[in-house]
């Protein structure tokens, strides 16, 4: 199999999709179907991590080591081509209100529409809880905001830092070395937050006790432009599937590490197709089967396009389905 970052690079020229870096830095798109943003590349000079050009383009680390494996993290080199993931299938979850993805680290914040003006929706690399500190899923609410938040650390939280040599007040007030950072929104979720850090550079990483980070820069737009009373669903999607321009995309992510050790996403294949079968219901689907088995392989949360997808003629009856063609 060739090698990943050579197929992606492929991939965007194949599309044109060499975005500005003041394009692939956008963190608001307007919503046309289930895809949102571009591909892009940029370069790097000598000084350059990994995490500097993450924060640079709003991605989270992991996701860009996911795009661009062969590259050092702390070492990149000078002129060394990166592939800045800005393309994100949209979770399947209603569009309203903030929506995180724990399996891509990433916050989508579905904006309320403007009459006469199509809705917009903003998204944002977070980190998330660690295996023994899992984010919780589900459905919640924003119920309140704070800003210059301090920080009461659960006795757990206290006990893990003092076994560690880190002796930890009982509250740790606002300013630079406040964990929470300067904003964070309240969820219904008793203890959960969504705020900034004093870390940045663990953005897009499992590092957390169950609450979701993100940059500074982020987590202030979000905390002007959420509401208290905003629904919050937390879902668990390594596998995304929509629909661009009459094509067929697929991004797929890693599972979590608890998800490897239950088994719970172990038959990829069954649940890719599981997606796919609903759309062929009045529609007609070609599946490039290698581009498929591909993104699975892959994991490397990149879309790609794995068919074409077209309505259905009326010459066709509304009983053919995709099982029937299948080979």
């Amino acid at each position: 199999m060739a090698d990943v970052s050579t197929l992606l690079r492929a991939a965007i020229c194949a599309l044109g999709l060499f975005a500005a870096a003041q394009d692939a830095t956008a963190r608001i798109y307007t919503l046309h179907g289930d895809v949102l943003g571009e591909l892009a590349l940029t370069t790097t000079v000598r000084e350059d991590t990994i995490a500097d050009i993450a924060r640079t383009y709003s991605q989270g680390y992991k996701e860009m080591r996911l795009a661009n494996p062969g590259v050092d993290p702390w070492l990149t080199g000078e002129d060394t081509e990166i592939v800045i993931p800005s393309q994100y299938v949209l979770p399947d979850v209603p569009r309203s209100g903030i929506v995180i993805n724990v399996a891509e680290m990433r916050i989508y914040h579905f904006q309320p529409p403007r009459q006469g003006q199509p809705q917009e929706v903003a998204t944002y690399p977070v980190s998330i809880g660690r295996q023994d500190w899992a984010t919780p899923h589900g459905a919640t609410k924003v119920v309140s905001k704070v800003k210059d938040p301090s920080w009461t650390p659960p006795a757990s939280i206290r006990r893990e830092h003092a076994a560690e040599g880190d002796i930890l007040p009982a509250v740790v007030p606002a300013g630079p070395n406040n964990p929470l950072g300067r904003f964070a929104l309240r969820l219904g979720f008793n203890g959960y937050l969504i705020h900034g850090t004093d870390k940045p550079f663990g953005i897009g990483m499992r590092v957390t006790h169950g609450c979701m980070r993100l940059y500074p820069e982020d987590i202030e737009r979000v905390f002007h432009s959420v509401p208290v009373g905003t629904t919050v669903r937390i879902v668990n999607q390594p596998y995304k599937l929509g629909v661009s321009g009459g094509k067929l995309l697929l991004e797929v992510h890693p599972a979590l590490e608890e998800d490897v050790h239950s088994g719970k996403f172990a038959e990829a294949f069954s649940h890719v197709m599981a997606k796919i079968v609903p759309l062929s219901v009045g529609h007609d689907i070609g599946l490039d089967w290698a581009a498929l088995r591909g993104a699975i392989y892959r994991k490397d949360g990149v879309p790609a396009v794995i068919g074409a997808i077209a309505p259905r003629t009326a010459a066709v009856t509304q009983s053919r389905d995709l099982a029937a063609r299948l080979p």
